[in-house]
C-alpha cells in the first residue's frame, strides 16, 4: 500500500468542522438558523454552540449533519478528530509519562 502524504502544513491547526459549516455550508443552504437547526433536530442555541466552535462535532452530531447535508457522517467525525487531535498533541504533558513499548530502531 502506498504511503499518502498530507499538503498540509504540520505547524498550523487543522480546521475545525464548524468553520466549514460557518463560512461554506450554511451560507449555501439558503435558510435561517432556526430552520436549520430545526432540519437537524436541535436547538438554535446548540447550532450556535457548534457555529461558535464552543461544541465539538460528537459522533451523534456527525450522524446528524451527514444525514441533513447529504456526505455521511464519516468527513465530520473525522475533521473533528484531526483538530481534536492536533491540539491534544501540543497541550498533553507527556514528560511523565512512563513508555512501555519502545519504538524499534532504524537501521
Amino acid at each position: 500500500m502506498a504511503k499518502t502524504y498530507s499538503i498540509r502544513d504540520p505547524n498550523r491547526p487543522p480546521i475545525h468542522p464548524a468553520e466549514i459549516i460557518r463560512e461554506d455550508v450554511f451560507p449555501a443552504l439558503n435558510m435561517t438558523k432556526a430552520e436549520f437547526a430545526a432540519a437537524l433536530g436541535i436547538s438554535r442555541q446548540m447550532l450556535h454552540g457548534l457555529l461558535t466552535e464552543k461544541h465539538a462535532v460528537t459522533a451523534e452530531m456527525a450522524v446528524k449533519l451527514g444525514h441533513v447535508l447529504g456526505n455521511g457522517p464519516g468527513i465530520w467525525i473525522r475533521m473533528q478528530q484531526a483538530y481534536d487531535l492536533w491540539h491534544a498533541e501540543r497541550s498533553v504533558d507527556r514528560s511523565k509519562l512512563t513508555v512501555l513499548h519502545q519504538k524499534p530502531k532504524a537501521a
